[in-house]
């Protein structure tokens, strides 16, 4: 005959099912022992401190490299003029800011112009044929190798700025004459060695959220630059 414990006959629960976690205080209450306003307080000052942390990183990269992003902004608006294309690329999230770029290219709204624009990460046939096939390092350049041409810009994203796949996908563009912008994270990393690459824009920090954060400032100010280039430029045609 099974033999119940005598704890489990006086309450009707299993001792081991019933016993607190590890760490656990038996004194603890979650009914409203936290004081809820603390919590709101202490996230709200969190909150506003990095706001304040990404605006002096944005601040300091507008003072170190807002003359060099004006300057390729109009590089790159040449490059549109005379039919190119931008061709964007990235790993992880950078993948993600890497698709975020080609569609505000391509559909800018408002009344800015839509220019032709493609995610290198988007494609998860061409992506996973290429990785099977060969390997990760040559997704993007070997894209570029079959489709890039002399008028288009090739813009790489990395937080670290070392991903193997965007370093052989920036030689293999500047081989091909096409326009190479990287933006990277920390101190360039790798990205910062490249002969390869006729623009870097470095945002400054160790942390991957500020860094992505600048990043998306980045780009959207990049853009913003090459559609007033590209919109002077018609007037000065006409």
């Amino acid at each position: 005959m099974t033999r119940v414990p005598k704890q489990r006959q006086q309450t009707g629960h299993d001792p081991i099912e019933s016993a607190p976690p590890p760490g656990h205080s038996e004194t603890t209450d979650y009914s409203g022992a936290t004081d809820l306003s603390a919590v709101l307080d202490e996230a709200c000052l969190s909150t506003v401190a990095k706001a304040h942390e990404v605006i002096e990183l944005r601040r300091d990269f507008a003072a170190r490299s807002g003359s060099r992003l004006a300057s390729c902004a109009r590089q790159a608006a040449a490059r549109f003029s005379a039919g190119g294309r931008l061709l964007a690329f990235g790993n992880g999230g950078s993948a993600t800011d890497a698709q975020q770029l080609a569609t505000l290219f391509l559909c800018p709204g408002g009344t800015a112009p839509p220019l032709p624009a493609l995610g290198l990460a988007s494609d998860t046939a061409v992506t996973t044929a290429l990785s099977d096939d060969i390997g990760v390092q040559v997704v993007f350049a070997r894209q570029i190798a079959a489709i890039g041409r002399p008028t288009d810009i090739a813009i790489g994203l990395s937080t670290s700025g070392n991903s193997e796949n965007l370093l052989r996908a920036f030689d293999e563009a500047s081989r091909r004459d096409l326009l190479t912008i990287g933006i990277a994270g920390y101190n360039g990393g790798k990205m910062a060695e490249l002969a390869s690459l006729d623009f870097l824009f470095i945002a400054s920090s160790s942390s991957i959220h500020r860094i992505q954060e600048t990043q998306t400032t980045i780009y959207h100010v990049l853009w913003e630059l090459i559609v007033a280039e590209l919109g002077q430029q018609a007037v000065s045609g006409s």
